[in-house]
């Protein structure tokens, strides 16, 4: 067995649920889930129940965090109409403020220009601003921002005309980053999935086909791979629902996604589509940039890059049970997990105790 050693991988795009939708997920889950994916570190996104909004609604997620997370995260508010003037006075707490410029799950949407031009305009500059943009409102989140001479950073890019505009962007110096999930590059809405039911029927497609953003076609996943070099982090987009959620007559979007991320990169590898480099590079280098991602001292992770497994989402430490990738052979996984010197996950079970996991936010100086 080869085994290599990287760092703690930083994952930037996550939904936790817990409180009112621990059901779907909670941090004690998702954190175990990160670990077992390799990820050290990961920010938890606002569009909860309650929504994170507000001083009241970030500490009811503060204190969950810190009662049961078993890895080192973040969390960040999100933007609405009603909070435009206090938003910004809760910065120094979070590692962004997340604006949702398109349909997604949850209440959280800004629907007018004038919110989002306030939030860009009032908002810590030192501080992550991300949009949900798709389309158009991504040339509107762009544009804004650089009306406002700062930055913005783009969540789960997925169409060409979306990649190949940022691209553009960045050609003539303005400050926009952005992401890419391993759905829009592994799979096109023409995928089909397929994943045994819980009663021993097979389940072909459905609600687990839904994700937000949608699927794209093959054309707009081969050109973010061709434009791999603008793409600055790979993010899970973890959004984790019940089986039986899924399979309802109206189910949400949102795939399970922290456990096979990095085994779907190092997979690429052995296809000649990524290196080592571009994984590091997208999975720590920017993201740490990026976010303000403080050093996790004497923490890294050990893979063994060769190793062949399939995924199955019943064996996962997602509460969500089932993943798209349902069945797939891929190459290399994570076999060691260190946190600040301690073994926390040993490639089969995840030995950090909830409460384990900092709170990135509080240990910047």
């Amino acid at each position: 067995m080869t085994t290599i050693k990287l760092p703690g991988l930083i994952d930037p795009h996550v939904h936790v649920r817990d409180l009112n939708q621990s059901h779907k997920e909670d941090w004690e889950s998702c954190t175990a889930s990160a670990l077992a994916g390799g990820i050290t570190c990961m920010m938890a996104m606002p569009n909860t129940q309650p929504p994170i909004t507000n001083a009241e609604t970030l500490k009811m997620q503060q204190d969950a965090a810190r009662a049961r997370a078993r890895c080192d995260y973040g969390i960040y508010l999100g933007a609405g109409i009603e909070n435009i003037e206090t938003a910004y006075t809760l910065a120094s707490q979070t590692s962004g403020l997340k604006l949702y410029l398109d349909q997604t799950f949850g209440p959280l949407r800004l629907d007018d220009l004038d919110s989002l031009v306030a939030h860009a305009e009032r908002w810590d500059k030192d501080r992550p601003l991300l949009c949900h943009a798709e389309g158009r409102t991504v040339a509107a989140a762009i544009m804004v921002a650089h009306l406002a001479n700062r930055s913005v950073h783009l969540c789960h890019v997925s169409r060409k005309e979306e990649i190949e505009l940022i691209a553009a962007a960045k050609m003539k110096g303005i400050q926009v980053t952005c992401e890419v999930c391993p759905h829009h590059l592994f799979l096109a809405q023409d995928f089909t999935p397929t994943l045994p039911s819980p009663i021993g029927e097979v389940t072909n497609g459905g609600g687990y086909i839904e994700v937000r953003p949608r699927l794209a076609t093959q054309k707009d996943v081969e050109a973010l791979w061709a434009n791999l070099e603008a793409i600055d982090c790979f993010a899970t987009d973890h959004a984790p629902h019940t089986r039986a959620e899924k399979e309802s007559d109206n189910p949400p979007p949102g795939y399970p996604g922290l456990e096979t991320a990095l085994a779907l990169w190092l997979t690429a590898i052995h296809e000649n589509r990524l290196t080592l480099d571009d994984i590091v590079k997208r999975m720590y280098d920017q993201p740490k940039k990026i976010f303000g991602v403080p050093p996790q001292a004497d923490t890294w992770i050990e893979v063994d890059p060769d190793l062949a497994w399939a995924a199955y989402g019943e064996t996962m430490f997602t509460r969500a049970k089932w993943t798209p990738f349902e069945g797939w052979k891929m190459r290399g996984k994570v076999t060691a997990v260190y946190l600040r010197q301690q073994l926390v996950y040993d490639g089969e079970k995840i030995l950090a105790l909830p409460g384990t996991g900092h709170d990135i936010n509080e240990d910047k100086p």
